[in-house]
């Protein structure tokens, strides 16, 4: 009984979660079709995607990236065995000793921001104009990364106190940020580029100062100490280092792929970033999710030495996430083109600009079960503060996604960087998968013969009725705005319906989650 409630808690945590997210990734859809409609997709735009892409890498790879998985599991570890005080005592050394860290970090990039886009963009030397622009944008946008991490800690802890929803809802002031000095700001100002940047920096300010108050509520806003001597901040940094290879792989390969497109055609960057939004909004809205409800979960069973609910709640998450990923993954491959085109062609963005997105975007839709799969098995080893393995594994992947990249960008272009990332994120996958049942961590419940059978019934059903609606010959480039957002309305509303139908046939019902 314990055992159900506490996956039933799961699920509705998780389901909290995702709508928190889903609202937030509308909004940032929203924001992406704002800067496609301003900046469109020439030299300008990828000078100004590179100085975003920049410091949200490193957001990724440090603070929800290594950092979060070093830091829930200690965070846990303490708040189950060592009481309130000790608590406050670890958060207020982390937050000294990362802030300094950060501050220093921040100072470095900033003072060296033309040498950082030449390390991260080096395709822009060629143009003088673009790589001064980039180096410029660079200084504006990077202290975003203080902010964010600082918000990301914040985060961890609110999650660890199982008040999962204003961390999700947090993200949505990014978006309103940049939605706002898109529209607002750049539009009038004399470099376009400039103002959104701006945008960028206040965004993270704003992130950060909201969540505030929540902390305050638990009495968890401890002045921060320099404490690098602490015991737990030591445990922490000491699962840092190899963290960053582990479950922050796909943003290196992600970033690997700005590398090389930056000596691709203007405006190989822009269609890669349209492309992997479109790729990354179910992989935010459900798995990342899910893999935020599992790893403080996991990190309690670990530390509680409960077995058997830690590999429950594993095979939990990957039901979950196949149920959702392998619909959305179709769905991309087969609505890429109308989807890229009802949300972003207008404006400066050109038609030619919508083929190629759409192209990058079908590439990365067939890795997409791999990434959302990688979110919630990766938790698995961190929870148990096992950094090692995942360390060995995302070595191995990247290494594979750059021999891919080298293999495939010359023939196929930014596609070809697209299908190294797919293919990498299967390696990944697998990897992770393999080496969590060897040590009996994962193991497949009863649940999964009739899960199965839903999701076999449920796309058959979607992509029947996707490919019917293209015998129609509809020109998405030629049909009015109106036209193209009834026509995908359709297509998102019946075909998710349809698939739906198709699993509850097939004796699916969401209860089964709870178990």
């Amino acid at each position: 009984m314990h055992a159900k409630n506490k996956t039933s808690s799961l699920f509705k945590s998780s389901f909290l979660v995702s709508i928190c997210t889903f609202f937030s990734r509308i909004l940032g859809v929203v924001r992406d079709a704002a800067l496609a409609y301003t900046l469109g997709a020439g030299s300008g735009a990828d000078a100004f995607f590179v100085a975003f892409k920049i410091p949200n890498f490193f957001r990724r790879l440090f603070a929800e990236g290594a950092f979060a998985q070093a830091f829930v599991p200690v965070l846990s570890d303490y708040k189950v065995n060592q009481g309130h005080s000790a608590v406050k005592a670890l958060i207020a050394a982390v937050t000294g000793s990362l802030s300094l860290i950060l501050m220093l970090i921040t100072v470095l990039f900033v003072c060296f921001s033309p040498w950082v886009v030449y390390i991260f963009a080096p395709g822009f030397v060629s143009d003088s104009q673009q790589m001064t622009l980039a180096s410029n944008l660079l200084m504006i946008t990077f202290p975003y990364l203080l902010f964010i991490s600082l918000t990301a800690l914040a985060g961890g802890i609110l999650n660890s106190h199982n008040r999962y929803a204003v961390p999700a809802i947090t993200p949505i002031f990014l978006n309103l940020s940049l939605i706002v000095a898109t529209l607002f700001f750049a539009t009038q100002a004399a470099q376009k580029e400039v103002a959104v940047a701006w945008g960028v920096f206040a965004a993270g300010l704003i992130q950060l100062v909201f969540q505030l108050p929540f902390l305050a509520k638990l009495d968890l806003l401890p002045m921060p100490s320099f404490g690098f001597s602490h015991p737990g901040v030591k445990r922490i940094f000491q699962l840092i280092l190899p963290a960053l290879f582990g479950v922050s792989v796909g943003q290196i390969n992600l970033l690997l792929d700005t590398v090389l497109a930056s000596f691709l055609e203007k405006g190989s960057i822009t269609w890669l970033y349209l492309s992997d939004r479109l790729y990354e909004l179910p992989l935010g809205v459900f798995a990342i999710a899910i893999g935020t409800v599992v790893l403080p979960a996991l990190s309690r069973s670990f530390a509680s030495k409960a077995e058997n609910a830690f590999v429950s709640t594993l095979d939990w998450g990957v039901r979950i996430v196949l149920l959702i990923a392998v619909p959305s993954a179709l769905a991309l491959f087969l609505l890429a083109e109308p989807l890229i085109a009802t949300i972003f062609y207008r404006g400066a963005l050109t038609a030619n600009d919508v083929v190629m997105a759409s192209a990058s975007l079908q590439a990365y839709s067939l890795g997409l079960v791999f990434m959302m799969l990688i979110k919630v098995l990766a938790p698995g080893y961190y929870a148990r503060q096992d950094t090692k393995t995942p360390v060995k594994i995302g070595i191995i992947a990247m290494i594979a996604n750059m021999v891919f990249n080298l293999v495939l960008v010359f023939p196929f272009g930014h596609v070809g960087l697209a299908l190294a990332t797919t293919l990498s994120a299967f390696l990944n996958m697998f990897l992770l998968w393999l080496g969590l049942r060897k040590k009996g961590l994962h193991s497949f419940s009863l649940d999964w013969k009739v899960t199965l059978s839903a999701i076999l019934m449920g796309t058959a059903f979607l992509v029947v009725f996707i490919v019917f609606h293209r015998e129609i010959g509809l020109n998405w480039l030629v049909l009015t705005e109106l036209e193209r957002v009834f026509h995908l309305s359709i297509l998102v509303i019946v075909g998710g319906a349809l698939y739906f139908l198709g699993a509850f046939m097939c004796g699916f019902r969401l209860k089964m989650l709870k178990v």
